[in-house]
């Protein structure tokens, strides 16, 4: 039987490690983190975990707002803290081995905002390394007057998004307007009772919208990373001397192109997947190969053993006909 080298089984089990980090025993840190978005009624409690290597250049970590930047809870290599006073009796935190868990409770309106896990590492000089993001959306338990849809998106540059403001029906507006409330307050658009509107300039060429009664659906085209925002419809009430808005708002988050980390490595074992099943293709395809030769083998050795002729008989056969033709004809010579 031929020795068949145990290369290729070699390979294929490696390639299983890299494709399937578990099987070495090295624990997987993307196993728990927070989602992407968080969703809460005012009162509520909610968790944010940031995942934490604990290497030696890795001097804490920050869970941190992006909107009107504010450290909320930092904790250090040495296991020193510092929380927000202002939310000192409304979170706790606990470290899990690597990962930081943020609980914040009774959570309320102005809680809503986008929280970044933030790495401070010491090469040389110190340096922030942003990465998990959640955005966080809190709902007030009443709506007022204007009702605001969705409450938030996640979309890449490029992309158009929907938003869709609404007043009840028992109360008459003079108009609507669309703003941007917190890293860039600004007008976003104005649509009066009589469907007459004003575009600002951030999204002159890049909005459309359409009304029908007191609903009102603005479309968002071409987004770009500066129009990640929260946007709020306002209602201008008739015979009202105040604003009526949404509490909650539309959160938007526009993200780039920039493939995350741990995507990156899908990606890469998802193309070892591929070689891992080449190869078990191959193996499968030299094994058949090897068969059908053995196969061939051993069917040309009985067909010739078939066919060979046997010696005995040539040998009566050549001397039967020998003797036939050499024999005379004893009759008739006696004659």
């Amino acid at each position: 039987m031929p020795w068949i080298s145990p290369l290729p089984t070699t390979a294929l089990f490696f390639l299983v490690l890299l494709c399937f980090p578990g099987l070495n025993g090295e624990e997987n840190e993307f196993l728990e983190h927070s989602p992407d978005f968080i969703s809460a009624w005012e009162g509520d409690s909610i968790s944010i975990i940031c995942s934490m290597k604990n290497s030696k250049n890795e001097e804490g970590t920050y869970l941190r707002t992006s909107i009107r930047p504010t450290n909320v809870v930092y904790l250090s290599r040495q296991n020193t803290s510092f929380i927000l006073p202002a939310l000192a009796d409304r979170i706790n935190y606990s470290n899990e081995g690597k990962s930081l868990r943020v609980t914040l409770h009774n959570v309320q309106e102005n809680d809503a905002n986008i929280y970044v896990c933030t790495k401070f590492i010491k090469e040389g000089n110190y340096i922030r390394l942003d990465g998990k993001r959640t955005m966080v959306v809190v709902r007030a338990k009443n709506k007022g007057v204007v009702e605001q849809s969705p409450l938030s998106l996640s979309v890449q540059e490029g992309q158009s998004i929907s938003i869709t403001c609404s007043l009840k029906s028992s109360h008459e507006e003079e108009g609507i307007f669309l703003f941007k409330t917190h890293m860039k307050p600004e007008s976003v658009l104005y649509v009066s009772r009589q469907n007459t509107s004003t575009i600002f300039p951030a999204f002159a060429n890049r909005l459309e919208y359409s009304k029908q009664e007191k609903t009102l659906v603005i479309t968002l085209h071409n987004l770009k990373k500066n129009d990640s925002d929260i946007y709020v419809c306002v209602g201008v009430l008739k015979n009202s001397a105040v604003l009526s808005l949404n509490g909650s708002g539309t959160m938007i988050l526009v993200k780039d192109h920039i493939i995350p980390h741990a995507e990156m490595e899908q990606t890469g074992c998802s193309n070892n997947s591929w070689i891992f099943y080449g190869l078990i293709i191959a193996v499968v395809l030299l094994f058949s190969a090897l068969v059908c030769c053995v196969f061939y083998r051993v069917n040309m050795k009985k067909y010739f053993q078939k066919s060979k002729p046997s010696a005995v008989y040539e040998d009566m056969s050549y001397s039967s006909r020998r003797n036939t033709l050499v024999r005379t004809n004893t009759y008739c010579n006696n004659n």
